[in-house]
């Protein structure tokens, strides 16, 4: 294999491009055929754009594709196998290219370690195969939701994919628009101007790739909107990622609130249809085609393929054939006759052991009615059983497990486990809250604790939605979302809900006499305020 690439630049011009390159961090390009020159619209002659690109080879490397280029060096280096795959590559026009080809670690002749690449031009093939698996992903899905849009994040456009009720999305399906503007009119224009800031912090999140949490799950978000028949109505939307740098956005319209206890119950949620399921259970959703013996899955989020133990890379073909059933399954952590079961009777319960936490885990399966035809796509959602339980069993007197502790370094604790913020503002906000007692902060007077030192402005106040977003995600990570309430854009702890050390000692309880040392949410100097008032406080307790 290697002496046929090292060969193939004495071969003149080929069909294939090859080029060589270093094993640099940043690795710089030492050898281009003019195939693969004339593939990446290069200039006839060198210029000086042409030698930035032989500098360091990621600028021909899209950002979303980087991660994945960069993994394939590391498996070639280490494993010293020829690696083969399709990736996206940026052309020097600006235009963007398919290639499929090789990648293997060599040795130049003055004894220095090289990659070498061997590519073919597939883009036309790849477009093909695109619109094919578009069009089988979307009847999945519009089976499901109300409007599909296609968020492309390389050319940042926003295109409307589906929307059959909505007469004016009906007139702009399959035009491109620019992404930020026409998403934030359209916030601007339908939804409810309560909860307008956390979706568009929704957005801006996912703009900059922050939504998915570190589970996989795709990120989702409740709001209220204008209906084509004029009513506001509910309504959840999701990110569900599709190709390397494009994601759809699907939402649909919730029942009343009023009705929600209905869909609390098991028993009378699987009477429903399973549109109204796919969003109760959204630890994964996938759909699959069965026929007799064999099953051709439609879609499937990045856990549910992990669970049947296959990659997102691996999935994609198998969208294109028939697949034996007992083939299908038997690299997942479920049994083939817990998926006939689940097909026979409509749901199944799943054990596997989950390597992550060191021990077993138990997952269930709910998977649409079988057609008279029998071949029409059945939906399977799969989640877990434990946390599943875990949140049914939980009430609101339950709430107080909560406890906040500003007395020292603030913290704050579900049961015995502290709550890991993963951005400091979000945590500084949540002590804000705190700080307040309950009275509600507003936009404009949170971004003055949080940035002191800056205005209230359209930047600061974008970069204050996205803290309030990140807390509103950290707090339902951890079935805490309750603690904190939104009205018009402003926010409050429900103290009811919480065990606070502060609110204890100012009940002026004897047992909580002793709970104040002279020292208060230590992390932050606008708790100076408080501080004093609770140190004149002591004081005047001391002397009396």
């Amino acid at each position: 294999m290697e002496a046929r690439m090292e060969n193939l630049k004495e071969m003149g011009p080929v069909s294939c491009g090859f080029l060589r390159y270093t094993c640099e961090k940043q690795p710089k390009i030492t050898y281009m055929n003019g195939q693969m020159r004339k593939m990446l619209r290069f200039p006839e002659q060198e210029s000086q754009e042409d030698q930035l690109y032989r500098e360091n080879i990621y600028f021909l490397i899209p950002p979303e594709e980087r991660g994945r280029f960069a993994g394939y060096l590391v498996r070639a280096q280490e494993e010293g196998e020829p690696l083969a795959g399709d990736m996206t590559f940026l052309c020097c026009d600006g235009t963007r290219i398919r290639l499929f080809g090789w990648v293997l670690k060599g040795v130049t002749e003055q004894g220095e370690e090289e990659f070498q690449s061997v590519c073919m031009d597939v883009t036309k093939r790849y477009q093909e195969r695109t619109q094919v698996e578009t069009g089988r992903y979307l009847k999945a899905l519009m089976d499901v939701y109300d409007k599909i849009f296609q968020y492309d994040l390389a050319e940042h456009t926003v295109t409307c994919l589906y929307s059959p009720d909505s007469p004016v999305f009906q007139k702009l399906e399959q035009i491109p628009m620019q992404m930020r503007e026409a998403t934030s009119r359209w916030i601007r224009d339908t939804v409810l101007k309560e909860d307008q800031e956390e979706l568009e912090g929704f957005f801006a999140d996912f703009y900059e790739g922050r939504l998915d949490g570190p589970d996989g799950r795709p990120a989702k978000i409740r709001y209220r909107a204008l209906a084509s028949d004029g009513q506001w109505k509910n309504y959840t939307g999701i990110f569900l990622k599709f190709y390397t740098g494009r994601s759809l956005f699907c939402c649909r319209s919730m029942p009343d609130p009023r009705e929600a206890h209905v869909l609390r119950s098991e028993n009378a949620a699987l009477k429903e249809n399973i549109q109204d399921l796919v969003m109760r259970f959204t630890d994964g959703l996938a759909a699959f085609e069965v026929t007799d013996e064999d099953v051709t899955p439609l879609y499937a989020s990045d856990n549910v393929c992990e669970f049947f133990g296959f990659t997102r890379e691996e999935w994609l073909p198998m969208m294109k054939k028939r697949t034996p059933i007992r083939e299908f399954v038997s690299r997942s952590r479920a049994s083939f006759e817990e998926f006939l079961r689940l097909l026979q009777e409509g749901e199944a319960e799943f054990t596997y052991y989950d390597v992550d936490m060191d021990r077993k885990r138990r997952v269930k399966a709910i998977c649409s009615r079988k057609s008279p035809a029998g071949s029409a796509p059945r939906y399977v959602m799969l989640y877990n059983v434990e946390e599943k339980r875990q949140k049914q069993s939980a009430s609101a007197g339950e709430s107080a497990r909560v406890s906040i502790r500003t007395f020292g370094y603030f913290d704050v604790f579900v049961g015995d486990r502290p709550i890991a913020f993963r951005n400091k503002k979000s945590k500084e906000l949540f002590a804000l809250l705190v700080d307040r007692r309950g009275g509600y902060v507003s936009s404009e007077e949170a971004i003055s604790f949080l940035w002191e030192e800056e205005p209230v402005n359209a930047v600061t106040l974008a970069r204050y939605r996205k803290v309030a977003l990140r807390l509103k995600n950290i707090l339902e990570e951890y079935g805490i979302s309750e603690v904190v309430e939104s009205v018009d854009g402003k926010r409050r702890i429900a103290a009811e809900r919480v065990r606070c050390d502060l609110y204890d000692y100012l009940s002026g309880s004897e047992e909580s006499a002793g709970l104040f040392k002279g020292t208060y949410l230590t992390n932050y100097s606008w708790g100076e305020n408080t501080l004093a008032e609770l140190t004149g406080e002591l004081l005047f307790t001391s002397q009396a």
